[in-house]
């Protein structure tokens, strides 16, 4: 069985160039190398880690900021470009496509477009869109209707907070933690309600093949499903089989998140054939994850299926 790793990142060099629109997290010189890096040298880190297969995604916040003028075809270009460099890469590389969310009609063509002439395997959105809003509102659904159609998941990946949560959560803590704003919480939190907000707007009920996947260990909802549950069947709130839906609708990944007792209350809650090995290479290094998953407490055929078996029945590897 392969080891397969399907939350790696990478820059691409004309996306990139639009950052500065939108003043991303700043990255030290090193951490660019790797990200723009879809050769040898990323080869390289697999190869020494145990990892067969990375499928790759823009890292945030890729064209979710542009505008839809712009963002349509830098997005295009992108996925070209990627494509160039999966099939120079000798089976060790797969994708998921850059969408232009701004224009949502145009995301779901270029998503068919990627899946069905450039061979990629669903999309990667990340975090808010440029106006600060959330990704379930129904402008947004042509993006899942044509995701559903085509069998392939989209991937929902971080990015960061609106500003005013930014300012009423974390800014008195910003300047000593600034971890705190991103991976050490303002992720989780950014990218939890989004999927809740996904159950939610019943884009369910009206795509009901839509298959989403959320890294981090799930970002932390697996561990509240049956509270969140429990509390929207109060009297006084819409009926939603929540706790249901999540687990029918959803795939984890270990990215960034390797925790043995994590782990095993999500195989507990959703079941070892929802879940998904991945690092979240370059930002996390690949050694880690593959050493804790050899050693986690888990069955042979869980394991298998958590390190490749599962990410390949999904997305068709």
């Amino acid at each position: 069985m392969k080891t397969i790793a399907l939350e790696e990142h990478y820059y691409d060099p004309e996306v990139v160039k639009h950052f500065a629109q939108f003043g991303p997290e700043m990255r030290s010189p090193a951490l660019q190398e790797k990200l723009l890096d879809l050769g040898a040298g990323r080869i390289k880190a697999m190869d020494e880690a145990g990892i067969d297969v990375q499928v790759l995604s823009h890292g945030a916040p890729a064209t979710q900021k542009l505008d839809a003028l712009t963002a349509v075809p830098v997005a295009k270009k992108a996925n070209d470009f990627l494509k160039q460099k999966i099939d120079s890469s000798g089976g060790r590389l797969e994708a998921f496509a850059v969408l232009p969310s701004a224009d949502p009609k145009a995301a779901a063509d270029e998503l068919e477009r990627a899946v069905t002439k450039l061979g990629f395997k669903g999309a990667m959105l990340h975090g808010l869109d440029k106006d600060g809003r959330f990704l379930d509102l129904k402008e947004f659904w042509p993006i899942y209707e044509r995701a559903a159609k085509l069998d392939v998941p989209i991937y929902m990946h971080p990015a960061v907070p609106h500003k005013a949560v930014v300012d009423a959560y974390y800014k008195d803590y910003l300047e000593q933690f600034p971890g705190l704003l991103t991976a050490a919480w303002g992720f989780t939190v950014e990218t939890a309600t989004q999927g809740i907000r996904l159950v939610l707007s019943g884009v369910f009920d009206k795509h009901p093949g839509l298959k989403i996947i959320l890294g981090h260990l799930g970002e932390g909802l697996p561990f509240s499903l049956w509270r969140i549950d429990m509390a929207l069947q109060r009297p006084g709130n819409a009926r939603t089989p929540f706790r249901d839906t999540f687990r029918e609708h959803f795939w984890i990944t270990t990215s960034g998140n390797f925790s043995t007792p994590a782990l095993l209350c999500c195989v507990m809650e959703m079941g070892a054939d929802r879940i998904m090995f991945s690092v979240d290479y370059p930002f996390v290094p690949n050694p880690p994850g593959v050493k804790w998953m050899a050693d986690v407490p888990l069955s042979p055929t869980d394991r298998a299926n958590i390190l490749g078996g599962t990410a390949k029945k999904l997305l068709r590897l």
